[in-house]
């Protein structure tokens, strides 16, 4: 059973009202974008987190990035669990709870990024639990629909990044072509060095007249002897206790 709480270094995510709890993969996809967009020159005023869940994502970013971060989520007590998270932080003012659906809403500014960790295992056969059905299916958000909500709300220059399994590799290429983005960066993730890839992580941004090649990365979690390894503990050593 997971534990109902994560603490990190500046707060702490309750999850016992989230079906999909906090995982080292979400706190790196966290990490990675934190660190990335602290190391841009590019202005980044306002943020969009598509599926909040825990209110994480949000969470790591507004402790590396001074912007206003939107963090929109379906599930009404998921959305109530981040709202508690993110009150007891240090970055309340930071961070905005929306308990609505992304594709219906109506968004009153661009957002200069947009980050999603959205559903997995579309069209696969689904579980009992209602919640973490919708938080791990695509019936309830596909990678087209959140495309399209990334293609009308992201400002002219501003950044995508999303964490997806790494199945869907070609599929979100080929979305991404067909839905006026091009891809700066894809990184392949492994839980070891041993293991094979698992997740992507996806950065992107409105298609230009002349794009650049896609930067194809590769990262581990674990080492051979099941260490993290210090790329890994680069992206996570302000977030996790004991790095």
């Amino acid at each position: 059973m997971a534990n109902s709480y994560f603490q990190f270094k500046q707060f702490t995510v309750h999850q016992d009202k989230c079906a999909m709890k906090v995982t080292t993969d979400g706190c790196l996809f966290g990490g990675f974008v934190a660190n990335a967009i602290s190391n841009s020159e590019l202005v980044i005023n306002n943020c969009l987190d598509i599926g909040t869940g825990t209110g994480l994502l949000s969470l790591m970013l507004a402790q590396k990035k001074d912007c206003f971060i939107d963090a929109i989520e379906i599930d009404a007590a998921a959305a109530e669990q981040a709202t508690t998270n993110i009150v007891a932080s240090p970055f309340a003012d930071k961070i905005n709870i929306i308990q609505t659906d992304a594709r219906i809403f109506l968004f009153e500014k661009k957002y200069d990024l947009i980050i999603s960790n959205p559903p997995f295992y579309e069209k696969e056969l689904k579980g009992d639990d209602e919640k973490r059905n919708i938080a791990h299916h695509s019936e309830e958000l596909s990678l087209s629909d959140l495309l399209t909500i990334i293609n009308d709300n992201l400002s002219a220059n501003g950044n995508f990044y999303l964490l997806l399994p790494f199945k869907r590799d070609e599929e979100i290429k080929k979305l991404i072509a067909s839905n006026n983005f091009q891809i700066e960066t894809i990184t392949y993730i492994r839980q070891s060095v041993k293991h094979d890839y698992f997740r992507i992580i996806v950065s992107g941004k409105f298609r230009t007249e002349n794009p650049e090649e896609i930067l194809l990365e590769d990262m581990a979690i674990k080492n051979e002897i099941g260490n993290y390894t210090p790329p890994f503990i680069s992206l996570l050593k302000d977030y996790y206790l004991h790095l």
